[in-house]
């Protein structure tokens, strides 16, 4: 319960990087608004190549478009705040504002972990089961998959809003963190929150344990697959179609893991918080990045586009 004479509270404060002097931030600000920068301009050049371009019509390249759409949005829902707090230290956000940066980090951070494992189940059919994949990968399935992603997204984020905005808050009010997200939130409730978390480590499990075991058994048969081919050739092509996706899960689900399951013992807002910045600034440039660099369809693609080329029609 709330303790007597207890102010509650309407609005937080970004704690965000106020510890560091002003010379680190304008540093922070400058490296940070150019990895946004280039995340959104590799998305958007992503996007509309696959668009263009009818060789990239396929369903890993729908996906791919998929999680750049997405990727853009988690951006934007904390990026430009984050910068600004960086130039203004405590911003202030009212709670409504704050259930709505925490809705939408979490719909578009859950759909990404789940069209990874979509991208994970693509690369599975075409190299185990290739007789069938036009078959199994259809036009239905891809958009069943993509936007089954998103359901769960929108599903676990409404519940963990109303999980912890049904939580009073009063006196604290400054937020450890350059963004709303839920065990900072936690930290602030002026009541027991023992619920609330085994609800946060519940989903956590949801969105990113049952993900990541369905993408190591898919690439377990997929390597076994990968090994029985004859060919170093045609070893070395299968590999090279799924490193770009195993790159990018890697290192999507470990930052996230590292955050969201381990022990509230072990817990450190401000380790919490740097690793964080890995996986909302750094992180969504790698989709881009690395999926252009990696992929020769994609460079192709590019180039055409580049010299101007008329794409295949």
């Amino acid at each position: 319960m709330p303790k007597k004479n207890s102010t509650f509270v309407t609005e937080f404060l970004f704690e965000g990087f106020s510890s560091f002097g002003w010379q680190h931030r304008l540093v922070f600000f400058i490296v940070f608004l150019t990895l946004y920068l280039l995340t959104l301009s590799g998305n958007v050049i992503i996007v509309t190549i696959i668009r263009l371009d009818r060789h990239l019509h396929t369903p890993m390249y729908f996906f791919l478009s998929m999680l750049s759409i997405s990727e853009t949005f988690y951006t934007v829902t904390i990026i430009p705040r984050m910068l600004s707090g960086l130039l203004y230290p405590y911003q202030a956000i009212d709670i409504q504002g704050c259930a709505t940066q925490l809705f939408f980090y979490l719909t578009f951070g859950i759909n990404n972990c789940f069209l990874l494992t979509a991208m994970g189940y693509d690369r599975y059919v075409a190299i185990c089961n290739p007789l069938r994949y036009s078959v199994i990968m259809g036009k239905k399935a891809c958009i069943h998959l993509a936007s089954g992603s998103l359901g769960i997204g929108l599903g676990m984020a409404i519940i963990q809003v109303t999980s912890v905005f049904g939580l009073p808050f009063c006196d604290d009010f400054v937020i450890a963190h350059f963004f709303c997200d839920v065990r900072p939130l936690l930290k602030l409730a002026c009541t027991d929150t023992t619920i609330n978390e085994i609800i946060n480590f519940v989903v956590s499990v949801c969105v990113l344990v049952l993900p990541m075991g369905l993408v190591f058994i898919s690439y377990v048969v997929i390597i076994s697959t990968i090994l029985k081919i004859a060919s170093a050739e045609g070893r070395k092509k299968a590999f090279a179609t799924c490193a770009s996706h195993l790159t990018v899960v890697i290192i999507h689900y470990g930052c996230a893991s590292i955050i969201y399951l381990k022990p509230k013992s072990q817990s450190s807002l401000a380790q919490d918080r740097l690793i964080s910045v890995t996986y909302t600034v750094i992180t969504p440039l790698l989709n881009p990045v690395v999926y252009s660099l990696r992929n020769k369809e994609v460079k192709e693609a590019l180039r055409k586009a580049i010299c101007l080329r008329p794409f295949s029609s």
